[in-house]
């Protein structure tokens, strides 16, 4: 299945925010705002999750627009949260919580369509109920889990 017109921008923006936030978190181990980087993460992830909304390969609204629903909102969440003291000294670990979960919801759909289109030939996976891609999931969440503890660790170990 080739990709429409929206496809390839919405592939090509998600492939510039994933670039980007592996650069801000390898940079200054946290996503922020106040990074140039991090600007270019959070806008191309923003506009990533929205363009996502129009795309309906699977005929319908999917598992991946409600990603992309709560890629928005943890983007808009993070950028208030950033810029307000709402939870006080908490404020850092749910500014963080936002901004790296966004990393979570690119790579679920990402390894989907990873794994659904290559090789081009013969898709390593043919359904989205394919104990691969499921196990993919698996294996990105508990990675995800153990670099947003560590994450956290970090920002604890910040106030000292």
């Amino acid at each position: 299945m080739s990709l429409s017109a929206m496809g390839i921008f919405h592939t090509l923006i998600g492939i510039v925010a994933l670039i980007s936030g592996f650069m801000v978190l390898w940079k200054y181990k946290r996503i922020s705002y106040v990074y140039q980087v991090g600007k270019i993460y959070l806008v191309t992830t923003f506009i990533t999750a929205a363009s996502s909304l129009t795309i309906f390969k699977h005929g319908s609204f999917n598992p991946a627009h409600a990603l992309a629903i709560l890629t928005l909102l943890a983007v808009i969440a993070g950028i208030i949260l950033e810029k307000t003291l709402l939870f006080k000294s908490w404020n850092k670990y749910f500014v963080n919580l936002c901004y790296s979960s966004t990393i979570l919801f690119h790579l679920i759909p990402t390894a989907t369509e990873i794994l659904t289109r290559f090789p081009m030939n013969a898709p390593l996976v043919n359904s989205l109920n394919d104990p691969l891609l499921h196990k993919t999931f698996l294996a990105v969440f508990v990675v995800f889990m153990v670099f947003l503890i560590l994450q956290m660790k970090w920002l604890r170990g910040q106030n000292r």
